[in-house]
């Protein structure tokens, strides 16, 4: 604990004065750009990943970045999504999955959810890439069946988002857009999915024309 009270004293002391006028003209109103939703992992933190600042992104995240269809689990995450479509106007929805995801690697290895009924019961919102991984790629090494399953499951959640009306509004009237990711923690790259091929491809660097420091960056500083 006593790491975490002294980053909250660095980020008084060091960093929030330098972006004072930022979280000013963001103090009674918020603009994000898109909804990020992804894992609960502590690896993953979409600010640094993404070099975005506070205001940028309405972030959702939970056990394997999980989305239920529409109707199947009214909570936090239908509600976030509701919120930031309807509400908040973002015009593009990210579901990130990222390697070494313990959700995923759990569905392949069910006896470790032995005495884990919420996590199990959250869980069957995956089970459809699960079964699709277990079935067609049966051959594959655990590791490699892994990754394919980490893949299925961003593929299958963007299903489900689909579902939602307020995306299905959004996506009708052509405000909204809806990408798939996955992350890989140890090199720090991000492939994209490309629906037409059903690949997931590198991320091409774009230039930033904001023109201001990341605040995302700063707050790793030390």
């Amino acid at each position: 604990m006593n790491k975490i009270l002294a980053g909250v004293a660095r980020f008084q002391a060091s960093i929030f004065p330098r972006y004072k006028d930022h979280f000013k003209k963001i103090a009674d109103r918020q603009e994000p750009r898109a909804l990020f939703v992804t894992c609960a992992d502590s690896r993953i933190l979409p600010n640094l990943i993404t070099q975005t600042e506070p205001g940028d992104l309405f972030i959702c995240r939970d056990v394997g970045n999980i989305v239920p269809p529409h109707g199947a689990a009214y909570g936090g995450v239908s509600a976030t999504i509701e919120y930031s479509v309807s509400v908040l106007k973002v015009h593009h929805v990210i579901i990130c999955g990222h390697s070494d995801c313990g959700a995923m690697r759990a569905l392949l290895n069910p006896e470790t959810l032995e005495g884990l009924p919420g996590v199990l019961g959250w869980l069957q919102y995956a089970e459809a890439p699960h079964r699709t991984v277990t079935d067609d790629f049966a051959h594959l090494e655990p590791e490699e069946k892994l990754a394919r399953l980490i893949e299925e499951n961003v593929i299958t959640q963007m299903e489900h988002l689909r579902t939602h009306p307020a995306v299905i509004q959004g996506l009708a009237q052509g405000t909204l857009g809806i990408h798939g990711w996955v992350y890989d923690i140890e090199s720090g790259g991000v492939r994209a999915l490309d629906e037409a091929t059903g690949t997931f491809n590198n991320i091409e660097a774009v230039a930033d024309d904001s023109g201001e420091p990341a605040i995302g960056f700063e707050l790793m500083a030390r």
